[in-house]
């Protein structure tokens, strides 16, 4: 049953509303101003408004345009008794729905209404198609921290607000930064991603306002920059604290103006971003330093994003590492495992310098060296991959293992893997069946693990 709300100071036209829209089974509530209206928008969930454009306490357009702000996706119908074109072009312009003049015609008003929930079921099942196969994970935690962050975040990005996000490397700025895009106006967009740390000083300005042909000895050809790239959409600036004073003086006035200019260009160029930015920095003390101009900062920081260390939201570690075992299970086609309250506990007392990242890569690791149900002595023997751990025997038995030979921790997991998986067939007289069933993953994908890394009997 689609929900609405009406609108409108003239209690005649209330009633005669709601008899009619109640008479075709919708729920309805009304009200007589606008300030009540924005109100009830804000603490209920409507499927359609009703709003007249001639009120006393607050004008019906302040009620349009406030009310998307609330809730972008929220089709509004206006009503008035002094329609005109101009004022259903304005309407249209400010994003209602439609326009309709009073008194109702009945079947015009059905039919209006009826056109507006489909649209706005269109937009929700869209949204929701989209989230589906959407590569942004969710933001997961039920610590207070994180539930101000998901807060802040569904108040601020419908806006074009201008957001800093700080936190500790590893600790899930990036996330809150696609979350922020995903949820904005400008989500069809793409968001661009710049990490300012990974780019070279010299080239930071060409990365960022693209150059013309021969404006430098390597430039060969036109290169269209990230601001312009981003135009439309979201342009993140990870890791700002590292970016050079020269370009700081350009993103500045990029962000004062709206428009940019190539390197070896003249012509002004025209953009519309939304800017956020990340640092593991205390910009505070990079400004003290001279690193880090002050007055960017005050353009950057319109809306502070702390993100805490996950040392600080230990009691996520449960929701985080359930997640993160069905995931990774299911990446490598293997049942989903178990771990038990003990393990947990042993993970939330581990100190997490590399926060999210590392506890995603201890998770990893877990699923490929534990048994069925992942235990406590399994988070002891395996929670440093620099540390002296079994590499040919169960939980924490066996040699030690050379971790200087490896070169990344790809090359670990793979030796791991391989070493893993000989020791069980080995174990069980290389019986596949029995072996597959031991460690809890189908037949064939031992078989190609089998093949993947050579294995052979009496090897």
């Amino acid at each position: 049953m689609a929900k609405i709300l009406i609108i409108d100071d003239e209690r005649a036209i209330r009633n005669t509303l709601r008899e009619i829209l109640e008479y075709e089974d919708y729920e309805v509530e009304d009200v007589d101003n606008g300030v009540d209206g924005l109100q009830l928008i804000e603490k209920n969930d409507y499927d359609l408004v009703l709003c007249d454009i001639k009120m006393n306490r607050m004008d019906g357009m302040e009620v349009l345009t406030e009310g998307l702000a609330i809730k972008p996706d929220l089709p509004f119908i206006m009503i008035s008794g002094h329609g005109t074109v101009e004022t259903a072009i304005e309407a249209s312009k400010k994003g209602a729905f439609d326009f309709i003049s009073k008194p109702p015609d009945l079947n015009r008003l059905l039919i209006t209404v009826r056109n507006a929930l489909d649209r706005g079921s269109l937009v929700v099942e869209a949204k929701v198609l989209k989230r589906k196969v959407s590569k942004v994970r969710e933001i997961l935690g039920n610590s207070q921290a994180i539930l101000k962050i998901k807060e802040t975040i569904d108040r601020v990005a419908p806006t074009d607000a201008r957001v800093l996000i700080t936190g500790a490397n590893g600790s899930g700025k990036e996330l809150v930064a696609r979350w922020l895009h995903e949820k904005s106006n400008r989500s069809s967009a793409p968001i661009i991603e710049v990490n300012c740390a990974a780019i070279p000083s010299e080239l930071i300005e060409s990365e960022l306002f693209g150059h013309e042909k021969g404006s430098f000895t390597s430039a060969i050809k036109q290169r269209i920059g990230k601001f312009e790239s981003a135009s439309g959409g979201t342009l993140f600036l990870d890791e700002i604290g590292d970016m050079s004073q020269s370009a700081q003086a350009k993103v500045l006035r990029a962000l004062q103006e709206s428009k940019i200019t190539r390197v070896g260009g003249e012509k002004e160029i025209d953009v519309d971003v939304r800017v956020v930015a990340a640092t593991n920095k205390d910009l505070l003390k990079e400004i003290e330093a001279g690193n880090f101009r002050m007055d960017l900062y005050h353009r950057l920081s319109v809306i502070l994003i702390h993100v805490p260390p996950l040392v600080e939201r230990k009691d996520d570690i449960t929701l985080l590492t359930q997640s993160f075992l069905d995931e990774i299970c299911n990446e490598y086609g293997m049942p989903i495992k178990k771990i038990s309250d003990a393990a947990l506990d042993a993970l939330k007392a581990l100190p997490w310098t590399g926060n999210i990242r590392e506890l995603r890569n201890m998770v990893e690791r877990l699923i490929i060296l534990s048994d069925k149900t992942i235990t406590d002595n399994d988070v002891k023997a395996f929670a440093n991959p620099s540390a002296p751990a079994a590499a040919g025997g169960e939980s924490g038995g066996g040699a030690q293992t050379d971790f200087d030979q490896f070169n990344n921790f790809q090359e670990y997991k793979d030796f791991a893997e391989r070493e893993y998986i000989k020791f069980k067939l080995e174990k069980n007289n290389w019986n596949v069946s029995k072996t597959a069933d031991d460690i809890d993953i189908q037949r064939s994908h031992l078989y190609s693990k089998i093949e993947k890394f050579g294995l052979k009997r009496g090897e």
